[in-house]
């Protein structure tokens, strides 16, 4: 039977540990807010104002027609106009351009004609995803400008032509494709795994490199109560962090929030359950501060922020890859995060998720309290 009141008291003697060690608990509330700014701000995966060089042989207002459609874009801004395929060269490999489009002498005289009106396109492909994007943008501009053109020019019966298929695209969750609403939601997981993996993995191995263990050995203290004694206040901090990078998501960059609070700091409280104990473990096996603290970054933090489809996504990856994938906790708590956050899902659609989350922090739990012996060696 677990005793409440030695429970409090190494809750207690942990929250002092924390609170004198003022650098780690600053890194622990400074990590949220950096990471949320960082890719907030900085790290997003929307591409524009791409530089372009343009060689216009044709000029003629219809090629400065095309150009305005090109200006026009925000993913576009045209830097300058050239000469010659050395100029675009130079420009390409100095970095001032990143397209250059080359329009031909008789761009206008083709026309009023059925015949295609070829623009050359070229692109700096050393950053390949990047280059398709922006391929993609132009292309787009491209038939729009080549639709109105072909309207005016061939009217049937007065109207516009229409094309065979028309799409009509509609994105559900993330209506304008911003890619800080797919990315701060999974900060959260990114975050948690950090703050867990930095300050539990030295909790057990402080006590036996400062020799406070032999005392702790001495008192009536029981194993569950030392592990679950020494996780409350980190999970306080944890949680901490989960409402200060929710916070900045909603209110500092309008992250859209549609699902319910208490379920998702119910699964975040359950996923940081796992990675405390993930650290406690650790800590418990190795009894070296630098050593755990070292290898729970390794095998916590750079999983999840790799193989958790945070930033790539996970069916493109290798099917080994895929399978591997599985025994990451980080892969079910983004997916929960960003159903609850974007989607407005609640149980009936993320429970497999939970589940997998719940197995998880029940298998460290228990690891931890096995592997903990309180006993001289």
């Amino acid at each position: 039977m677990i005793s409440f009141r030695r429970l409090a008291a190494v809750s207690r003697k942990e929250g002092i540990h924390i609170v004198r060690d003022w650098r780690s608990l600053t890194l622990a509330i400074a990590i949220p807010i950096l990471l949320i700014l960082l890719y907030g701000y900085a790290l997003t995966l929307d591409v524009k104002n791409v530089p372009v060089q343009v060689w216009d042989r044709s000029r003629t207002p219809e090629s400065r027609l095309f150009l305005s459609h090109l200006e026009g874009s925000p993913y576009f801004v045209l830097v300058g106009f050239c000469d010659s395929y050395t100029a675009i060269r130079q420009a390409l490999e100095t970095g001032s351009a990143m397209v250059a489009l080359v329009i031909p002498a008789d761009f206008a005289d083709r026309l009023p004609t059925a015949s295609p009106r070829p623009i050359q396109v070229l692109i700096d492909g050393s950053d390949a995803n990047t280059a398709r994007l922006v391929l993609n943008y132009v292309e787009l501009i491209a038939l729009e400008f080549g639709m109105r053109i072909t309207s005016q020019l061939h009217p049937i019966g007065g109207g516009r032509i229409s094309p065979a298929v028309e799409l009509k695209p509609r994105v559900w969750y993330n209506e304008e494709m911003k890619s800080q609403n797919a990315i701060l939601p999974g900060i959260i997981a990114i975050v948690l795994m950090v703050i867990a993996a930095m300050l539990t993995s030295v909790t057990i191995a402080r006590e036996w490199e400062t020799g406070t263990m032999e005392q702790l050995i001495s008192t009536p203290i029981r194993p569950s109560e030392l592990i679950f004694g020494k996780t409350l206040p980190y999970m306080g901090i944890g949680m901490l962090d989960v409402g200060i990078a929710l916070g900045m998501s909603i209110w500092v960059f309008g992250v859209p929030f549609r699902g319910s609070p208490a379920l998702l700091f119910l699964m975040a409280a359950v996923f940081l359950t796992g990675a405390l104990f993930l650290g406690m473990t650790l800590s418990i096996v190795l009894k070296s501060q630098v050593l755990a603290n070292q290898l729970a970054i390794a095998i916590g933090f750079l999983p999840t922020l790799m193989l958790s489809g945070f930033v790539f996504a996970i069916w493109n990856m290798p099917r080994p890859l895929q399978w591997l994938t599985m025994l990451l906790p980080g892969r079910y708590f983004i997916t929960i995060l960003r159903g609850i956050v974007l989607k407005g899902v609640g149980w009936e659609v993320l429970w497999i998720e939970a589940v997998f989350l719940l197995v998880y922090a029940a298998c460290f739990i228990t690891v931890a309290h096995r592997k903990l012996k309180l006993e001289l060696e």
